[in-house]
């Protein structure tokens, strides 16, 4: 949930980064009548916070913003609240242009693997958000417009982590699938089921690691950013030790 000392960019950029869907908002023009237009798409988002989405040309939505460019996105943290209104949301602002990026579409893959099914076909294409502005609601008080050049990260001198993304993903998988779950259970507070599919990791950014089990999905923030294979290495086997410590000081702990 929102923490009242995370500055307004961080905490949308947050929300974007946890979200697995968001309520997308174009201009119909199947009519020609320019009505709001509201549909739910799957969304990624890229190391600097764009979402981005993998849609077929048959979509309404996508003829609408191929005609204008203009679109909304509605991402919110409201699941189990008693009154959903208390919980952060911010509706994203930009402009929708076509991606042409192999790293892109396998971060969109890893990420909602059921897109493999159809992230090949020739009407399906990847689109970026490029951000505008955002509106955030926080909670009371906490009501903010943010720019897009202050809401993005800056990821000049991150393209090596961009490029390893995928090795380091499907090593953590194959050979360091114990410190995944030990994250997710210590650190996390995300248990593992006594038998089943485990928690794995669908990506890394700058700014911390995505985790997938079923249908669930989980964020696990770095202490700082991370720009290249070896500085998340790094972070990656601190949070680690860090999980370790806490079980071993619960398994140590009076019954």
């Amino acid at each position: 949930m929102s923490d009242a000392e995370t500055p307004p960019a961080a905490e949308v950029r947050r929300l974007l980064r946890r979200a697995e869907t968001a309520a997308l908002a174009t201009g119909l023009t199947r009519d020609g009548s320019g009505w709001p237009y509201p549909s739910l798409v799957l969304m990624t988002v890229d190391h600097a916070g764009c979402p981005l989405l993998l849609l077929s040309d048959l979509a309404d939505h996508t003829a609408n913003f191929k005609s204008d460019a203009r679109a909304g996105l509605l991402v919110s943290d409201v699941a189990g609240l008693s009154d959903p209104l208390t919980g952060p949301r911010a509706g994203v602002l930009g402009r929708i242009e076509a991606v042409d990026d192999p790293l892109l579409k396998a971060r969109v893959v890893r990420r909602h693997p059921g897109a493999a099914l159809y992230s090949d076909f020739r009407d399906f294409h990847l689109y970026r958000l490029q951000v505008e502005r955002a509106h955030l609601v926080a909670g009371f008080g906490r009501i903010h417009w943010i720019e897009g050049a202050e809401l993005l990260m800056d990821v000049s001198g991150t393209a090596a982590l961009a490029e390893a993304e995928a090795e380091i993903v499907a090593h953590m998988n194959e050979d360091h699938a114990d410190a995944i779950a030990v994250m997710a259970g210590q650190l996390l507070n995300l248990k593992q089921p006594p038998s089943g599919t485990d928690w794995t990791m669908t990506g890394v950014d700058p700014e911390g690691c995505d985790l997938r089990r079923d249908g669930s999905l989980a964020r696990l923030a770095f202490a700082k950013p991370v720009r290249d294979a070896e500085s998340c290495r790094v972070e990656l086997v601190r949070l680690t030790k860090q999980a370790r410590r806490r079980q071993a000081e619960a398994e140590a702990a009076p019954s």
